[in-house]
Order: C-alpha cells, then sequence, then structure tokens
C-alpha cells in the first residue's frame, strides 16, 4: 500500500528547503493552492502530470520523493545520508559513524537471531 502522507510530507519538506510557499508552488504546478495542501497532508494523489510539474518545480527527483515506496531506493537514501551529513563539522561526522557503525551492528545482530530462531522453529 502506497504511503501518501509520507510523500506528501516529503514534498513539503523539499518546498520548504526550497523557500517555496504553497501559493508558489502552485503557480509553478499550475494547480490550486488548496490542491498542494491536500497533496502535502496525503488526502489526495497527484496525477502523473502534477508529480512530474512538482518535481521539477522542487529541483528534485521522484526517488527523492518516493524512495519509501521503491524497493531499489539506496542511491536516493545515500544521496538523503550525505546532504544530512554536509555541514557537520569532524567532531559531529565521528559521533555519526560510530552511531551508525553501532546501528548497523545491532540490526545485523537482530537479523541473524531471527533467522537462526526461525530455522529452530522450523
Amino acid at each position: 500500500m502506497i504511503d501518501y502522507k509520507t510523500i506528501g510530507k516529503k514534498i513539503r519538506d523539499r518546498r520548504l528547503e526550497a523557500g517555496l510557499s504553497q501559493e508558489r508552488l502552485a503557480e509553478l504546478c499550475n494547480v490550486g493552492t488548496t490542491h498542494i495542501s491536500h497533496i502535502e497532508t496525503g488526502n489526495c494523489i497527484p496525477s502523473l502530470k502534477t508529480f512530474i510539474a512538482i518535481i521539477n518545480a522542487l529541483s528534485c527527483s521522484a526517488d527523492e520523493l518516493l524512495c519509501y515506496e521503491l524497493d531499489h531506493s539506496e542511491h536516493a537514501y545515500n544521496e538523503e545520508i550525505s546532504q544530512l551529513l554536509n555541514d557537520c563539522d569532524a567532531k559531529e561526522l565521528m559521533v555519526i559513524t560510530d552511531t551508525i557503525t553501532s546501528l548497523k551492528n545491532s540490526l545485523r545482530k537482530f537479523s541473524e537471531y531471527h533467522v537462526e530462531k526461525d530455522s529452530i522453529i522450523n
């Protein structure tokens, strides 16, 4: 099931990052402001034409907005992480790297535990 609320939130976040109001985005997409508001809250599904207009107006890619819905979206996540790290100093990068390493190890350990547990049960 497609999560339109998450897609709408990503559109809203990109719009705010771009410094655009809903009114301006609506103008650029040739739709009403209310329509943009409904898209951003997930209460309305944009047509393909409107979605492409939003992507062009926000100067982003479809995978940036749809990455949570795609099976192969690693590059979108890598880009998002890269952007998050862009303004970090060396100390922040060190802490973030340690945190990511610990999280990755925990996730893999948890996954291995569940695989072993499932194979014992079955």
